[in-house]
């Protein structure tokens, strides 16, 4: 069971994801199926954008 912090944080995280990637239409169901998975939220970003996946995981490496 997620604690309040960690709630905060995913928010966080997932707030700093739609500004790097604003060009991108995430929907939050998909976003919350991919929280705590870095595999998965690389591959939802990468669905989204043109970005490759080691762009991704350097852009995602300075929010984390």
């Amino acid at each position: 069971m997620a604690t309040e912090a960690m709630n905060e944080e995913w928010r966080r995280i997932r707030d700093q994801i739609k500004e790097i990637w604003d060009e991108a239409d995430f929907d939050d169901k998909q976003m919350k199926r991919a929280r705590g998975e870095m595999d998965k939220i690389v591959g939802l970003i990468q669905d989204k954008t043109e970005d490759s996946k080691e762009e991704i995981r350097r852009k995602m490496s300075a929010i984390l």
